[in-house]
């Protein structure tokens, strides 16, 4: 197989897994409950699973998320390498089915579990997943922003600039900026959305 269909395989078989939400099909086969449904945001994600699920369901989500990013970046960067352009979308198909999945019309979750699962499938290669988790802690911890939404955007923003200063591969960086454009995309849709039903729940957290 040629190296570009390999890139190409990838990148259609990350977009079909990221598309299944396992944070929705999970809760709803082990729980009986429509997690969407059931959250205040709405969204099919880690968090409200382990919320509205508890410890067991939320534990298996966030594996099985974790997993579907992981897994076409490792096979991937082991069979056809980092240094096409075209590892990019390999690395931002998951995250791009997690949010705009073809199982759900077009619609998804916001995409921080699959983005850490895309980051750790460039093992041995840690360093971007602990950048990103770096940030997470310091404006959790250090430089705390209080609203969960307001950190993953400040968090992801920060990742995107902060990979465009290091000497990583351009297909990382550029992989990097579509995921932290995605992430971002949805969660300030999340924020208009809310925002729609209750005028000042934005503006207060």
């Amino acid at each position: 197989m040629r190296v570009e269909k390999i890139y190409l395989f990838y990148m259609i078989s990350g977009f079909l897994l990221g598309s299944i939400l396992f944070a929705y099909e999970v809760p709803r086969i082990w729980k009986h409950i429509d997690i969407r449904e059931v959250s205040e945001d709405g969204n099919p994600g880690t968090f409200n699973a382990f919320l509205f699920g508890g410890v067991g369901c939320g534990v298996l989500v966030l594996l099985l998320e974790l997993l579907k990013g992981f897994l076409p970046v490792y096979y991937c960067s082991m069979r056809a390498g980092r240094d096409s352009l075209l590892f990019s979308g390999v690395l931002a198909a998951p995250v791009l089915g997690h949010a705009f999945s073809i199982f759900h019309r077009g619609k998804g979750g916001k995409g921080i579990a699959v983005s850490f699962g895309v980051l750790l499938g460039l093992f041995p290669w840690w360093m971007p997943a602990l950048v990103l988790a770096g940030f997470y802690i310091f404006f959790s911890l250090v430089v705390p922003v209080k609203s969960h939404l307001k950190r993953s955007v400040v968090t992801f923003g920060c990742f995107c600039m902060t990979s465009f200063f290091t000497g990583w591969e351009g297909a990382v960086r550029l992989g990097i900026l579509i995921i932290s454009l995605v992430v971002v995309y949805k969660h300030v849709e999340s924020a208009l959305a809310a925002e729609n039903t209750d005028g000042k729940k934005w503006r207060t957290q």
